[in-house]
């Protein structure tokens, strides 16, 4: 990866952890701090669908929370893992974003798919005129931001996405060490509680895996995206980019 891309990836990475600890940063990034909570719940209904549960909607709220509605006779194994599943899940995908980011010409690519699966998300998942109007808008972005953006400007996008869903963990820490919060004026256990619920052990040690995951997943993105490449070229010489 050229230095240009390194240095995207920490400033992608700083814009996001200083924003959301200075008065009006949360709002200035608002629309990324909404699509990680997008992703959060989407993790929520796909791991139901895998397990055999049905998904049947999502929805956000303009402060920033929201759910994902599903339902099905599943054990407790599948339980822990639902809730769990939106946790964890975007930051695997981060990770695998940023890592992604190791490879300049795949941010396009990546932009477009990300713009179709999100249209798709909406059209079988959304459960609201919020959530619907959001989600378009952000494949809207995403699929111009692929058509018009040159190589740079689709990777540091690509990269600040990444940085979002790996980090958006952090945006609440303590509700994920707690046992419940309010979402859309409603009493709701905590994530970190139903895994404790379905699988048992308290809910601050399945707070400390999620967080221990979600650091592990960045720190394996960037060690991939970060790591010089060697290929042979085509005269058998080994070379490093």
């Amino acid at each position: 990866m050229e230095r240009s891309g390194r240095v995207a990836i920490f400033v992608s990475i700083a814009l996001v952890l200083i924003a959301w600890q200075i008065p009006y940063g949360r709002l200035v990034i608002y629309p990324l701090s909404l699509l990680g909570t997008y992703v959060h719940e989407m993790g929520h209904g796909l791991t139901a669908l895998i397990l055999g549960a049905d998904f049947e909607r999502l929805v956000m709220f303009p402060d920033g929370s929201g759910f994902a509605e599903w339902r099905g006779n599943v054990g407790r194994l599948a339980k822990g893992a639902i809730a769990a599943g939106g946790l964890v899940g975007p930051s695997i995908l981060g990770g695998l974003i940023v890592a992604s980011s190791r490879e300049p010409r795949l941010a396009r690519p990546l932009l477009f798919l990300s713009s179709i699966a999100l249209g798709l998300t909406a059209l079988f998942f959304a459960g609201s005129l919020f959530t619907w109007v959001f989600v378009l808008a952000w494949a809207a972005l995403l699929g111009v931001g692929a058509r018009l953006l040159a190589t740079k400007g689709s990777l540091f996008l690509t990269q600040l996405v990444g940085a979002v869903l790996c980090l958006s963990i952090f945006q609440d820490v303590r509700y994920m060490f707690s046992e419940g919060g309010v979402v859309g004026g409603v009493a709701h256990r905590s994530d970190s509680a139903a895994i404790a619920d379905a699988l048992l052990l308290p809910y601050w040690f399945w707070g400390g895996v999620v967080l221990l995951v979600s650091v592990a997943a960045l720190a394996l993105g960037l060690g991939f995206a970060l790591r010089p490449a060697t290929d042979l070229d085509v005269g058998g010489e080994l070379r490093r980019r």
